[in-house]
């Protein structure tokens, strides 16, 4: 018997002689199928693996080319190569995957709707101009840039505050006496939602000394939700922006911050308009 006449014998025997008696196993294959696929590919794609889908696909062809030739491999066998590439990913992405949960599960913040262009502009002059007097003083401070996508033990740990966006309310936060300064400031939209949150602090032995407990929670915070940290320093009055559990930028000027906050109030409006 040719490799052809094995393969189609294959499919008869599994697809069309037994497809009633088994119709219930291959629904629930299909949609364990699709649902780790799905899963898969959105996570790779989102962290620019496109090389590892390349692969996943490969293997998955080549297990079924086997599963096609071989009289023994069962069905099985595939759920369980889907299954083990799919742990594989979770656990090289666990971080990203924890971010995307927290994503959809959140009611994104329209700040197209809040307020108009001028009005954008206007609160990134204010975050600006507090950042940087704060920065010059050497007052310490660490803002979240939010859609709502925190989780809520950490708005639960500060005080709402749902205050106007000025630099002397940003400035009054962080005044090293105030009750409020120890901890983060959580800007959702055109408002100071909450102020005095305390947010997961990274674990790694490997950052610089220099780096002191608002680094690491502006690392730590932005590895668990997609949101972008600004932090100044108060033992240098340095400037840095991060985002996806990293510093995008130290030394951060007001180009640079004018650019982050750009990155979090256009986007909407961005949206608005191609539509």
């Amino acid at each position: 018997m040719g490799h052809w006449d094995k393969i189609k014998d294959n499919i008869v025997e599994h697809f069309y002689n037994g497809f009633v008696d088994r119709i219930f196993t291959y629904i629930l294959q299909l949609i364990l199928f699709t649902v780790l696929f799905y899963m898969m590919f959105k996570v790779l794609k989102n962290n620019k693996g496109k090389k590892f889908i390349f692969f996943i696909v490969f293997f998955v062809i080549l297990s079924g080319i086997a599963f096609a030739f071989s009289d023994t491999i069962s069905s099985a066998w595939l759920v369980f190569v889907i299954a083990l590439c799919a742990i594989l990913v979770f656990i090289m992405f666990e971080t990203d995957i924890k971010r995307g949960f927290l994503d959809s599960g959140a009611k994104k913040v329209k700040k197209s709707e809040s307020f108009t262009v001028t009005g954008v502009e206007l609160i990134i002059e204010e975050i600006v101009r507090a950042v940087q007097n704060m920065s010059k003083a050497d007052v310490g401070a660490l803002i979240v840039l939010s859609d709502d996508n925190l989780p809520e033990g950490i708005i639960e740990s500060g005080t709402i505050i749902n205050a106007q966006i000025t630099s002397q309310m940003i400035e009054a936060v962080f005044y090293p006496k105030a009750p409020l300064h120890d901890g983060a400031l959580v800007i959702e939209g055109n408002k100071l939602f909450a102020a005095g949150c305390f947010l997961p602090l990274i674990q790694d032995e490997t950052l610089p000394k220099e780096m002191g407990s608002r680094h690491r929670a502006a690392l730590g915070v932005t590895m668990v939700a997609s949101v972008t940290a600004i932090v100044v320093s108060e033992e240098t009055g340095i400037i840095s922006i991060v985002k996806n559990g990293s510093i995008r930028k130290k030394y951060a000027d007001a180009a640079d911050l004018k650019s982050a906050l750009s990155d979090y109030y256009w986007s909407d409006l961005t949206a608005e308009d191609k539509r």
